[in-house]
């Protein structure tokens, strides 16, 4: 398909899906707020925004037709036929066949988030480590999580800069719940490091509103929608979903257990099994409810005390009580935490899951 109309917009503005972009027409004055290079930042004279696929193809590279990323962008836009001065748009290396929308309402105010998203390779928590630094040459990544978020009515700029804060705390919101790890630390990710936002406002409108954030209704409709429509997408993208996260293994991935590393450790104990039946047999471990609760509950004792908000010895303790409890539960014997360390925490859960393992290989 060439073209396809994917929504009328509540004020009328269009929405289509073609060359590989997801385009918003607007039919009339509107506020911009874009956190783009390319013509970011605010502006009330642009036409359309967009949010474009870079990827090549399956395996290659994004696509880059300039030196530059602003350069590059503008390029796109005219091969849109977009007048390259009074738009604004964003590269992803999602696919926009995976787009998701969503539309929340109340009384006459209408809010719409269009998102495009995928974290299996990019995403990360704020504060990781990182080693980007280029203050005179500009960035020629693509984003990541994509969001236009249209909202029917007019807002003053200030406002606006308050939509895009809670439209972030949203996206946010919505990856910490699918506990989703980093790629850079042992945290939980709290975006990728290359996301892009676009905000659209009706100039036009009748309803003028100040208050974006969490106590007004605006703020409570971006939340809603963005969430949703984060959600949808990194599912569609990339099979991120609560039913793929039941799974004590993935849980424990951002600590570095791996199921390669696991199955070293199990081979030394037993080495008359092969690799592949321990492998199924500690996958339908991992998904088993009780492995997977009492997991996340001996992760969680480990957050709190990365965040500083108990001891170590208030975390060995009590997270001893978790290996025996769990220990009891499949009838196998209990390892004890006999480091006062983070390694000490990670090497008990491993050797009591490959304990159960073991009970379940003749």
């Amino acid at each position: 398909m060439l073209s396809e109309r994917l929504c009328s917009l509540s004020a009328g503005d269009q929405v289509y899906l073609y060359d590989k972009s997801i385009v918003i027409y607007f039919s009339g004055k509107r506020k911009v707020l874009s956190t783009s290079l390319y013509n970011g930042g605010y502006h009330e004279d642009y036409v359309a925004v967009y949010n474009y696929d870079a990827k090549q193809g399956a395996g290659m590279p994004c696509e880059m037709l300039a030196d530059t990323y602003v350069e590059h962008m503008r390029l796109i836009s005219k091969r849109l036929s977009l007048d390259p001065d009074h738009v604004t748009g964003m590269g992803t290396a999602a696919s926009m066949e995976n787009v998701a929308m969503a539309t929340e309402n109340f009384k006459e105010l209408i809010v719409t988030a269009i998102v495009t998203g995928g974290i299996e390779t990019n995403g990360g928590r704020i504060g990781d480590p990182a080693d980007f630094y280029r203050p005179i040459e500009k960035p020629d990544k693509f984003g990541t999580i994509n969001i236009m978020l249209y909202i029917d009515c007019d807002l003053p700029p200030g406002t606006l800069a308050r939509a895009l804060v809670t439209c972030t705390e949203a996206k946010t919101a919505a990856i910490q719940e699918l506990m989703e790890e980093s790629k850079y630390s042992n945290g939980l990710a709290t975006g990728s490091g290359t996301d892009t936002t676009i905000i659209v406002a009706n100039s036009e409108s009748p309803l003028y509103l100040e208050g974006a954030g969490k106590h007004s209704k605006l703020g409570e409709l971006i939340g809603k929608t963005v969430k949703k429509a984060v959600k949808e997408a990194l599912e569609k993208q990339s099979g991120l979903n609560p039913k793929r996260q039941h799974d004590a293994l993935k849980r424990m991935k951002r600590f570095g257990v791996l199921p390669g590393t696991m199955w070293n450790d199990f081979s030394k104990v037993k080495s008359t099994t092969i690799k592949p039946q321990y492998l199924l047999e500690a996958e339908k471990l991992a998904k088993e409810n009780d492995m997977l609760c009492f997991t996340s509950l001996y992760i969680h004792l480990i957050d709190q005390y990365l965040w500083e908000l108990i001891g170590e010895e208030e975390m060995i303790k009590t997270g001893q009580v978790i290996i025996h409890n769990l220990a009891e539960r499949y009838s196998v014997d209990y390892p004890v935490i006999d480091k006062s360390s983070l390694d000490g925490m990670l090497q008990a859960w491993k050797e009591l899951f490959n304990n159960v393992v073991i009970s379940r290989i003749k």
